[in-house]
């Protein structure tokens, strides 16, 4: 696992709609070893090897994370926000943040009322929080802050005892890394399918990047390498949430939008290589990019492999590094042995 490459893709703010900078690092990092890369409107960045093969494998990891974007500011040049994905204010309160402007980024911190004078209202709301970036007047930030501009949180990754990891944006750079890492060890010992791995944009809000990529490749079937909800911490109620656990290995999704032969391929190679594999399910949808990737041109079966996430959207995501290279040993053992000839429909 090359961890330099990840810590490279948490350095790198990637709000949902502005993945561009992510998405050069990405391509460059991928076009080592990679047959092609290609990328397409929506701004994906598709990366394959043996892409003369007709069986066609789409690995989907999306690049995009969550943030706010700046709303207005008043005149004495605090700055409020609108949510940009599914943020919650409630973890913002106190936090550090930039502001990526189209020519700098501004440091800006997120206000706290003091416990003296009431403290943080129980009932929070996204209208209550501002960014105060030290400017006295609103036209001190005319020519560097513009509404729309968007807005994360200045947070660096933290490596955490017994291999954990914790970041801002873990969902779902992780997801981007792991389709790199699988791609990057196939084009060493290559199957004889055609592999296809994807960063794609948008999912954190409208999913549109997932579109793209299938409906312009066309493939036999896909995977989104996505993240799930962790349960293995104090408050989650299990009896109502499942039991999924950080280190308890990759989870595999069940569910009506989900192929069953592509997860019996999966459990045979998590068998195989003596991975443990763990289940959610997602009974309507999944939703993650294999939402889109599923109704795209006639059709396209697909499976979902998620990693284990404690504290999803907020500032401290955490995920377990031995997860992390049990996924990506689990989808290259799959991938490495397929011929070509297997059929996902249900009923062949």
């Amino acid at each position: 696992m090359k961890k330099e490459f990840l810590e490279q893709l948490l350095s790198t703010p990637s709000p949902s709609g502005n993945e561009v900078t992510i998405q050069k690092l990405w391509r460059d990092e991928v076009s080592q070893f990679a047959d092609q890369v290609t990328t397409d409107g929506a701004g994906n960045v598709i990366a394959s090897i043996n892409p003369e093969a007709d069986f066609k494998v789409l690995l989907a990891g999306h690049c995009d994370e969550i943030g706010f974007m700046v709303k207005r500011i008043d005149e004495q040049g605090f700055i409020y926000v609108e949510k940009l994905g599914g943020i919650s204010p409630k973890p913002a309160i106190g936090m550090k943040v930039q502001i990526l402007g189209a020519s700098e980024t501004v440091v800006g911190v997120i206000g706290a009322n003091a416990e003296h004078h009431g403290g943080v209202k129980d009932d929070l709301e996204i209208e209550d929080i501002y960014i105060d970036c030290g400017a006295r007047t609103k036209e001190e930030l005319q020519d560097r802050v513009h509404i729309g501009d968007p807005i994360v949180y200045t947070r660096t990754y933290e490596y955490l005892e017994n291999n954990r990891l914790s970041a801002r944006g873990l969902d779902n750079r992780t997801g981007a890394f792991i389709v790199a890492e699988v791609l990057r060890r196939l084009a060493e010992d290559r199957p004889t399918i055609g592999v296809y791995a994807a960063s794609t944009v948008n999912e954190e809000t409208n999913m549109g990047g997932a579109y793209f990529a299938a409906a312009g490749l066309e493939p036999t079937f896909a995977i989104a390498c996505d993240v799930t909800f962790a349960t293995d911490y104090p408050s989650v109620d299990t009896n109502k949430h499942g039991e999924i656990n950080l280190d308890g290995g990759p989870v595999l999704a069940k569910g009506a939008p989900i192929n069953h032969k592509i997860n019996a391929l999966l459990e045979r190679a998590a068998n195989r290589e003596a991975i443990p594999v763990q289940y959610e399910l997602t009974p309507r949808m999944t939703g993650t990019d294999a939402d889109r990737m599923r109704l795209t041109g006639k059709g396209v079966p697909i499976a979902l492999v998620s990693l284990p996430l404690r504290y999803m959207h907020s500032p401290v995501e955490t995920v377990s590094l031995h997860d992390i290279e049990q996924e990506i040993q689990l989808i290259v053992s799959m991938l490495k042995e397929l011929t070509g000839k297997e059929s996902v429909n249900p009923l062949d």
